[in-house]
């Protein structure tokens, strides 16, 4: 690749607005990160939303009004989070594509997610990739251990490839009870990405202190980034994150340095294979 796609996740479900202040929960607050994102380099935003009392939620309207105002206000690819929080019900988590996001994570199977389990059973990924299909969805295939790989070779086996036909997954690294973020762990799931169809793209997202390994690993693989305040509050040790800009600021460095300047949202469309 000559280029790197850079995804920014922003809030996720886990940090509270009391342990950290910075974190954007209101709808103005996240529009505000897009555009601050969007202008140093990001392509897509990995949205989670949050209610009145910056708790998760999947709530349908506040789905819809997140879409449509960061569709407004940006070019940036809008990627709806399928997983919610690991409490959300099914039911819920499919719903989410009736916010008409152009792409959403699709989970490749259960993991252990520190002391929670984040179930995704095979007949919801089968269901999931289903509607993505007939929605001219494009799914990211988000990945917490190499076996995951696997199950997405035989769901697009069985289930055939998404809307566009291209493929791509998210290595998602250092949650504890998944894969390790390390550049070992890295090296052997691209092995195994070989496997899947001709093109397959992948991005990395390092949890906590293994952002920068996994940056740093994913960029010498041809591999894409995500970086944000879902996956760590942490700039430096015993130095929090002031803004996701920040985050964004050191990917694009990175990037830039490896020789493989961000790609913007329009030339992502394009890689990713979104409609028009």
């Amino acid at each position: 690749m000559t280029g790197t796609l850079i995804t920014v996740a922003p809030t996720g479900a886990e940090s509270s607005k009391a342990a950290v202040p910075a974190l954007p929960v209101t709808l103005d607050e996240l529009v505000v990160t897009a555009k601050e994102c969007e202008a140093l380099g990001a392509a897509i935003i990995h949205v989670h939303i949050r209610d009145d009392q910056a708790r998760p939620t999947l709530d349908q309207g506040r789905l819809r009004a997140t879409v449509a105002a960061l569709k407004q206000s940006t070019d940036l690819i809008v990627q709806l989070s399928s997983g919610g929080a690991v409490t959300d019900p099914e039911e819920a988590r499919l719903a989410v594509l009736d916010a008409g996001p152009e792409m959403a994570s699709c989970t490749m199977g259960t993991v252990n997610f520190g002391d929670d389990v984040f179930l995704n059973r095979w007949d919801f990924i089968v269901d999931l990739h289903a509607r993505m299909q007939d929605r001219g969805i494009v799914p990211e295939y988000e990945i917490f251990d190499l076996g995951q790989l696997a199950t997405l070779q035989r769901l697009l086996a069985r289930h055939g490839l998404p809307v566009g036909g291209h493929v791509h997954v998210d290595l998602v690294m250092g949650v504890p009870g998944g894969m390790p973020g390390t550049p070992d762990a890295l090296v052997a799931c691209t092995s195994a990405i070989r496997d899947l169809p001709d093109g397959t793209t992948f991005s990395a997202t390092g949890i906590g202190r293994s952002t920068i390994p996994v940056m740093l690993a994913s960029l010498s693989a041809g591999g894409h980034l995500r970086v944000g305040m879902e996956d760590t509050v942490t700039y430096a040790k015993g130095r929090p994150v002031e803004s996701n800009m920040q985050l964004v600021a050191r990917a694009v460095g990175f990037a830039q340095l490896a020789q493989r300047p961000p790609i913007t949202p329009a030339e992502a469309r394009r890689m990713l294979g979104v409609p028009a």
